[in-house]
């Protein structure tokens, strides 16, 4: 039993000051503790290495399709009762699907903490045999409704699914989006979701992460008496490869003609992938690009030449760890401005990047606001846990964790001028704009 704990520090050193254990039981699984006993709450969190990017060809979405299917019931636990369960002892829970991985979690009174833990492990190893065609028809039809709701149906609300297949080739793990192809969710038998379920949702696939009210000792513990029967899975298939050669050598367009509002673009390139140096100082760019009344894009667009609307001009990466992450800067025009007016205007601004390297004021302004996200994000015991299991599975270890924000605040205006000039080509760039459709 192997266990690793990291020592409490100052931010400039850590930036994780609670402690960590770790152990791995016998069948694979991965378990994470940071004991916290300021309040008698827990966090139970478990990321499971399977995502869009694990997805072959005819079963897109098939990972989006069972963080729904993980609440319809397992061999234990009836349809719904997951959900009452942990609402009805005062808890609550959810589950999101990126193309990395699979998250599910639940915060409760740590008096319950054996509860959840048996929850989770119910539907781990008990999800298969309760997997029955009509819940597998009826979440079939939530998903199509919630493509409809959030990106079908919604201003610009397929931006994203548009930017992905722009930004990676055909073959490679990103090139789809979580929701999938309706197609493919349509016409995959119930056999090939249990096999798809049987693959990837293995205790050896997966990180069991508890932050708060508990000891490592009492969480190895009911670990061990829970997961510790499961069997492990043996020969779990690798992601495609998503090792690309640096940035894009063509720019791409695309125009898309919509019922939307005003005319908007969204401008990317693919950077470095989350975790590393480099990804660090896109993370600062894109604070001192896009964050709020002082990034250089509301400076310059929105208060300086008027040309972008203060409430919708922005700039973000996107935190994805297997092949160079994206860099997406968006802006709206206001009214009366055309879109390559708009265009030009973001062009020079992400141009300045390269010409005018930033200023301390800048600088300590854009570390001052992910200084405020980072301990926003780890003040509760669900973004802890969720944090040490990040950083467990796409790392390797949780106590990295601690080195991300130290790593933010030793970025220089050298580095930010540095990725600018290699990431922000022009020759590199995505570029997809919205138009509005003409009126009858």
């Amino acid at each position: 039993m192997g266990r690793v704990t990291s020592p409490t520090a100052p931010v400039a050193t850590t930036g994780y000051p609670w402690p960590i254990e770790t152990t791995r039981l016998a069948n694979g699984l991965r378990v994470v503790v940071s004991e916290d006993r300021t309040a008698p709450v827990v966090c139970v969190n478990l990321w499971y290495d399977v995502g869009s990017r694990h997805e072959p060809p005819g079963q897109t979405g098939f990972a989006h399709l069972f963080e729904h299917l993980m609440f319809e019931g397992s061999e234990h636990v009836k349809k719904t009762e997951h959900m009452r369960l942990v609402q009805g002892n005062g808890g609550s829970l959810n589950a999101t699907t990126n193309p990395d991985r699979t998250n599910y979690f639940e915060s409760m009174p740590s008096e319950h903490l054996e509860l959840a833990l048996w929850l989770e492990a119910d539907r781990m190893g008990g999800l298969v045999p309760a997997l029955t065609q009509e819940t597998l028809d009826n979440q079939r039809e939530v998903v199509k409704n919630e493509r409809r709701q959030r990106y079908d149906n919604v201003p610009y609300g397929d931006a994203w699914l548009r930017l992905l297949p722009l930004l990676y080739p055909e073959g490679h793990p990103y090139h789809h989006s979580t929701i999938g192809s309706m197609e493919d969710l349509n016409g995959a038998a119930l056999d090939t979701f249990k096999a798809f379920h049987a693959q990837y949702y293995a205790p050896n696939n997966c990180v069991l992460t508890v932050a708060g009210d508990a000891s490592p000792a009492e969480v190895f513990a009911l670990a061990e008496k829970y997961f510790g029967a499961i069997e492990p899975v043996p020969g779990i298939p690798a992601a495609p490869n998503g090792h690309l050669a640096g940035p894009a050598t063509e720019p791409v367009r695309e125009t898309v003609t919509a019922a939307v509002p005003a005319p908007r673009i969204y401008l990317s390139h693919r950077t470095y992938p989350f975790g590393t140096a480099g990804y660090d100082a896109i993370t600062v760019l894109a604070t001192v690009l896009g964050s709020g009344r002082g990034s250089r894009l509301y400076q310059r667009l929105a208060d300086g030449k008027r040309i972008a609307q203060p409430d919708y001009i922005g700039s973000y990466g996107v935190d994805l760890a297997h092949a160079p992450a994206p860099l997406i800067i968006t802006a709206t025009a206001k009214d009366g401005v055309d879109l390559e007016t708009l265009e030009a205007g973001l062009d020079e601004v992400l141009q300045s990047l390269i010409d005018e390297p930033v200023t301390d004021e800048e600088l300590n302004r854009a570390k001052a606001l992910l200084t405020t996200s980072w301990w926003r994000q780890v003040s509760t015991v669900g973004g802890r846990a969720d944090t040490l299991g990040r950083y467990t599975t796409q790392l390797g270890d949780p106590a990295s964790a601690g080195y991300r924000l130290p790593s933010w605040q030793a970025v220089t205006a050298d580095d930010i001028v540095e990725a600018a000039t290699r990431t922000l080509r022009k020759d590199s760039r995505v570029t997809l704009t919205y138009l509005p459709e003409e009126k009858a």
